[in-house]
């Protein structure tokens, strides 16, 4: 395993200066995240690489967003995260597979998102279209030789197994956020392991608390200080045969945010050792 961290393609930020501080860090991995849909090109693709080469970095995983409005709550989370809400659907379908192209372009072999708050039960009227969607994502994933990974947190890991078994390619991952499953309360993520952990493709360093309110999240906060049981987390990702890398996130902006990043990266170097 390796840490890596999370690096922002966005119109105000500066890619160099995420590249530099990543390698200052100590790290040589991170997963790239998108959510600006005219950066899908092949333009930015080769100023990506450019970069990505000059500082050595590799990217494990392109993490693409998608256009509309997000509210990351559990009241307008239902009508505006992922490919649920069909007033959005189709757009972000495409975009989705604009980034699965852009994702080629920039040699990655996992495409990442939020899909949404997935219907708990599968008889869910509005489940059908939406799996139609995902596969339609998915074989784009598989013509770009890539597999397609669910950011975890929106559902219960029962739920994200049966709809990966309903999509029923053999390309479709998961992206295990394990600070979100408990910040959505959906789960403990040690225990998460044993229901999809033969699924893992990737993994987030962050941490966070369970929600004490039934309208809005738990609170992120520093690896270290929530509710993810970082050793025995590890410990499980090891007995799984999971290898690949481990990629903090951080939520916030500033120095504080870079003191964060230190820090995780101190706790998960001596438990991955």
């Amino acid at each position: 395993m390796r840490v890596g961290v999370t690096v922002d393609l966005a119109k105000d930020k500066s890619l160099e200066g995420q590249l530099a501080r990543l390698k200052e860090f100590g790290m040589n991995s991170c997963q790239l995240v998108c959510w600006e849909r005219d950066l899908l090109t092949r333009e930015t693709a080769d100023r990506v690489n450019a970069a990505m080469e000059r500082y050595g970095v590799e990217i494990t995983a392109f993490w693409c967003g998608w256009e509309g409005p997000r509210d990351w709550n559990f009241y307008d989370g239902q009508l505006t995260l992922g490919l649920i809400p069909e007033a959005y659907r189709f757009r972000r379908m495409e975009m989705l597979m604009e980034g699965s192209d852009f994702a080629s372009w920039i040699h990655a072999s996992d495409l990442a998102t939020h899909a949404g708050f997935m219907p708990e039960n599968p008889y869910d009227p509005n489940y059908p279209a939406v799996l139609v969607a995902l596969k339609k994502i998915a074989r784009k994933c598989r013509e770009n030789g890539q597999y397609f990974l669910f950011e975890t947190g929106q559902e219960t890991p029962v739920t994200l197994l049966r709809v990966i078994q309903d999509i029923g390619t053999d390309n479709v991952g998961i992206n295990l956020d394990p600070a979100n499953l408990i910040m959505y309360g959906k789960a403990n993520p040690v225990d998460a392991l044993d229901v999809f952990g033969k699924y893992v493709r990737g993994v987030h360093g962050k941490d966070g608390c369970y929600p004490t309110d039934g309208r809005e999240l738990g609170p992120e906060v520093p690896l270290g200080e929530g509710k993810v049981d970082f050793p025995r987390f590890i410990a499980r990702l090891k007995e799984t045969g999971y290898d690949g890398d481990i990629t903090i996130e951080r939520e916030i902006t500033g120095e504080q945010q870079s003191q964060d990043i230190i820090r995780a990266k101190q706790i998960l170097d001596g438990l991955i050792r």
